[in-house]
């Protein structure tokens, strides 16, 4: 298999009604790891993510993979904030984006049922999706995007508004994907979720970048007093 990354931003800027919402910025998603974004509300950490997932389109300059734009997409997932359920069952849910590939319903279905049992839904394949716990639902939306087996995943805060057990068993889950190989970028309110998973950082303000660095450096020794005053619980404009 060819490739994704490395991904290169270059000078990307989006604008909404005349307000700009990101960039200009300059960034490159490297292989290997788990890099974290962070900010205040507002701060462009959204966007930043649907721009490099393809699904919010710049107003000037570029975002770049290795690949032709159409194969880029094919390698890799998105998990919103609030993932949308089909209203079908577990195993359903899980097989949709197989059946769409064209895999043979039995293979599709194998790699479902193993793939629900991997998150712990493995008694609950004829539930109804709708049916399930916010935690479930947020494991069942990072299995979907999985058993496609991206080369990167994008995550918009996949924890918020969950417990301490199911962002545990999320977090568990995360180690394991990026230890098979997975390129995962996400974004996340959670300092302590950062520190427990980050190995590099990227701190938006005002939809700029304002620092990045390697993990530990990036929360132990910020490179700009907006980061080290963020990190401390400040409130940053």
């Amino acid at each position: 298999m060819v490739g994704l990354l490395p991904l290169t931003l270059t000078a990307a800027t989006v604008r909404r009604r005349g307000k700009r919402l990101l960039g200009p910025l300059d960034l490159t998603l490297d292989q290997g790891g788990l890099t974290v974004i962070i900010g205040p509300n507002g701060s462009g950490k959204t966007t930043l993510l649907r721009v490099m997932h393809g699904i919010e389109r710049l107003s000037s300059g570029t975002a770049q993979w290795s690949l032709p734009p159409a194969e880029a997409r094919q390698q890799q997932a998105y998990v919103f904030q609030s993932p949308t359920m089909l209203r079908r069952s577990v195993l359903q849910n899980l097989r949709y984006p197989l059946d769409l590939l064209g895999h043979p319903r039995a293979e599709a279905s194998a790699r479902a049922a193993d793939w629900a049992d991997r998150i712990g839904l493995g008694q609950a394949l004829d539930r109804p999706a709708t049916r399930l716990s916010g935690g479930e639902r947020q494991k069942l939306a990072l299995a979907r995007a999985l058993i496609r087996e991206p080369q990167v995943l994008f995550l918009d805060e996949p924890c918020a508004n969950l417990d301490g057990r199911a962002t545990r068993d999320i977090e568990t889950l995360l180690l394991a994907v990026r230890a098979t190989g997975t390129r995962i970028v996400m974004a996340t309110h959670d300092m302590g979720q950062a520190r427990r998973l980050a190995d590099d950082g990227v701190f938006l303000r005002g939809g700029m970048v304002h620092d990045s660095n390697r993990a530990p450096s990036f929360f132990d020794a910020p490179k700009t007093p907006e980061l080290a005053s963020f990190l401390k619980g400040d409130i940053v404009e």
